[in-house]
Formats: structure tokens, C-alpha cells, sequence
């Protein structure tokens, strides 16, 4: 039998609530609804069996909006939404009072897109006290940047060392490119910090359309691998965005092939057993 998965990180795009304008130059996702229920049809005899919803950046003003109705999706019978990443903006002032909008059982984390915003933001004193605020509520920050932005990322955890990171996609790399640096070095210098964990996902994104392969990523998973060690990994989806290149379908058996020569305990430590300790996954 297959070791179960918990996904940590899904998305869902309701175009007909909101808008997306992100999605508006990817062909395989632009006007396109990836419901809820689509979700469980693309997981359908994978092995996944709880989700971590990721918010998925609705147009300004909606991402408040977007958090209350997957907490609605998650207290409906049956759901396998086992936690909510919201959508979060630490640079503005009332943050506080945002989180406290938003405070509920489901919600283990936050998550601000920050390679869309201009570097220095997320090095200021507010951005940084309010992600040690984060950490001070028992909330994670997922830290999504682009492979040329990781010293930022490093430096920003550095500051807040009691909150918990999660890196985003392996840190972005240029695949399709092969370019392992420095990416590399970046990856082993944010791997030194004990409050980053990884997340292994999007990777196949990142792959030219005809290489969307084990092969293509196996030297940066095994190295992020190698890097965060077996208890600060984390498994992602990373659907639909995934559907660029490749199924999600597909994503999981290139991930158990990846993963294939490795013990029962580390499989089970990047699948699901990790991600219910770091993102405190409640039963």
C-alpha cells in the first residue's frame, strides 16, 4: 500500500467570486475554475488524503474573502482541508487586527507572494515584526521568492528565529535551465537555519513543457533533500499551478520515484508524518 499524503499545498480558483489577473498570461490556467471538487477528482487514487489549503492570491481586495469561504469548505462534512494558509499583507499597518479577523481552528499559517512586490519590503522593521508576531501565535510564514531572492529569505529568518518557515517550491529553481547556482549554495546556507523547513513542490513548473521528468529534478530535490535532511521536508502539490506542465497525478508518482530507495520512515516523514508537526495539523 501506498504511504498516505498530505498535501501542503493546494489551491482553488472560483473565477466566477473572483478575479485572478495572475492567471491572465498562463494559458492552461487563465478563465479556468479549479474547484474544490476538481481537487478531489485530480487526487483520485493518489494516496492524497488531507490537503493544506494555499491561498491563491485573488485580486486585491479579496484574499479576506477567499480565507472565510475555504474555512466554510472545511467545516463541510467529510473535507479533507486539514489546515488554511491565508493570504496576509505584514507590510501594512493594523496587521494585528487582521489576524485576529481571521483567527480560527483551521488556520496553521500565512503567506505573503513576495517576488511580486519590490525586494526591500520584506526587509523592513513592520514586515519584520509582524512575522515574529506570526511566530508568537504559533503561525508559520511560507516564504515564497524566487531562486535569485533567497539571501533575502535567509535574512529575514534570520530576524525572526521563533517563527517557522516553510520555503516555497524548493526556492524557485531555473530547471527548465538546469542552472543548480547558485541557487545550491543559497539552498545550503537557508538549510542552516533549524526554523526553515522545505517545501517539495512546484519543481515540475519549472521544467521545459517536453521535460517535465524525474530526471530533470532529481538533482534539485535530492539536493534540498540532502540540505533540510528527512525531518524538515515537506510534500506540496502545488495544484493547479502543476497543470502547466504536467498532472498532479503524475507529480506524485515522480515524487515516490524520487523518493523510491529511501527508508519506509523518511517517506513517511516527507508524505505527511512532517507536515502535521510543522504546520501543527490538528486531528
Amino acid at each position: 500500500m501506498s504511504i498516505p499524503i498530505t498535501d501542503t499545498h493546494q489551491h482553488l480558483i472560483y473565477p466566477d467570486k473572483w478575479p485572478y489577473s495572475w492567471t491572465d498570461g498562463i494559458p492552461q490556467l487563465a478563465g479556468q475554475a479549479f474547484r474544490y471538487d476538481d481537487y478531489q477528482q485530480a487526487i483520485a487514487g493518489t494516496g492524497v488524503t488531507k490537503t493544506i489549503f494555499m491561498e491563491t492570491s485573488p485580486d486585491d481586495p479579496h484574499f479576506h474573502a477567499e480565507t472565510k469561504f475555504v474555512y466554510e469548505l472545511a467545516a463541510q462534512p467529510g473535507s479533507i482541508i486539514a489546515g488554511v494558509i491565508a493570504n496576509c499583507r505584514p507590510e501594512e499597518s493594523g496587521f494585528e487586527k487582521y489576524l485576529e479577523s481571521i483567527r480560527h481552528a483551521k488556520l496553521v499559517g500565512l503567506r505573503r507572494i513576495l517576488h511580486v512586490v519590490p525586494d526591500e519590503m520584506s526587509q523592513s522593521a513592520g514586515f519584520v515584526e509582524n512575522v515574529r508576531r506570526m511566530g508568537r501565535m504559533v503561525l508559520t510564514f511560507d516564504l515564497c521568492f524566487l531562486a535569485r531572492q533567497l539571501p533575502l529569505a535567509l535574512q529575514l529568518a534570520q530576524k525572526c528565529p521563533d517563527t517557522q518557515f516553510i520555503l516555497d517550491h524548493c526556492g524557485v529553481p531555473d530547471i527548465a535551465n538546469q542552472a543548480l547556482d547558485p541557487w545550491r549554495s543559497y539552498i545550503s546556507a537557508i538549510a542552516a537555519l533549524p526554523n526553515v523547513a522545505c517545501k517539495i513542490s512546484g519543481v515540475l513548473a519549472y521544467c521545459k513543457p517536453d521535460n517535465a521528468t524525474a530526471d530533470a529534478v532529481r538533482p534539485f530535490v535530492e539536493h534540498c533533500l540532502e540540505q533540510f535532511g528527512w525531518d524538515r521536508v515537506v510534500w506540496g502539490g502545488d495544484w493547479p499551478v502543476c497543470c502547466m506542465t504536467t498532472t498532479l497525478a503524475n507529480w506524485v508518482s515522480v515524487s515516490r520515484e524520487l523518493v523510491r530507495k529511501q527508508s519506509e520512515a523518511n517517506q513517511k516523514k516527507l508524505f505527511h508524518q512532517n507536515a502535521e508537526r510543522i504546520y501543527g495539523l490538528k486531528a
